[in-house]
């Protein structure tokens, strides 16, 4: 399995890093990142886009649960069929936000390594015989090299979290929905969307502020992409991200 995963997913991004590197005028390792990240998340798109558009309809379809939940409030086993035929009648996978991650997941952790590993020494054993092998990957960029941690670096990438975060959050149910004892589930979904809104961004600089700059240079271009992305999804009319519902 770790060999499967080296050919398919650590090789190809480890040489198309190196490939990018070689082409930029300057060899700028910062911008070969950049574009590598835009690279990425272009090929992820379908994938990333599903996750952020079942995200999206879930919360749209909270005040109807929350319906359901006063007319069925006494009725447990009819609230869960009622919400089935809702989730039906919506064409919505309550789960379908999962597959589109775990898709992801392989390549998150292939550049994980790939950055880990750090841009000192080139591994010219996994090169491709196309890909020209530099004698040595100068590993500055904007003043920061990107082999070392980075602390603003990593600020930035837990503002840019933040800012992704919130967007994705669940808003808490209305205040005569938290008294009803059926809500207290969504009442603490709602307080742990909160929780996760600070805690991301922190654990992002924390982490980041420990990992090499260029994985954190990366991590940040691609929450930066994961904000226009949801930017331009949530600015679309209603009705036409219902028609997009799955």
């Amino acid at each position: 399995m770790s060999e499967l995963f080296h050919i398919i997913c650590y090789q190809p991004i480890y040489n198309l890093l190196i490939f990018l590197y070689n082409i930029i005028p300057g060899n700028n390792l910062g911008i070969a990142i950049i574009l590598l990240t835009i690279i990425i998340k272009l090929l992820l798109h379908p994938f990333s886009l599903q996750a952020i558009k079942s995200q999206k309809a879930l919360q749209d379809l909270q005040p109807k649960i929350e319906e359901l939940k006063i007319k069925f409030k006494d009725q447990k086993e009819k609230m869960s069929l009622a919400m089935m035929e809702l989730y039906k009648q919506e064409k919505i996978n309550p789960f379908s936000s999962c597959l589109p991650l775990l898709i992801q997941f392989p390549f998150l952790i292939a550049i994980y390594h790939v950055f880990q590993k750090g841009f000192n020494v080139v591994d010219k054993e996994i090169l491709y015989s196309f890909i020209f092998a530099p004698e040595k990957i100068y590993s500055f960029f904007l003043g920061m090299n990107l082999s070392n941690p980075n602390i603003i670096l990593a600020v930035l990438a837990g503002v840019a979290q933040f800012w992704q975060t919130k967007m994705m959050i669940t808003k808490q149910p209305p205040v005569q929905m938290v008294k009803l004892k059926e809500a207290k589930d969504e009442s603490m979904t709602a307080m742990m969307n909160k929780q996760m809104l600070y805690f991301m961004p922190i654990l992002t600089i924390w982490i980041g502020a420990t990992l090499p700059a260029g994985l954190t240079l990366y991590w940040f271009t691609l929450t930066l992409f994961m904000i226009i992305q949801q930017y331009f999804f949530f600015k679309k009319p209603k009705s036409k991200i219902i028609n997009h519902k799955s």
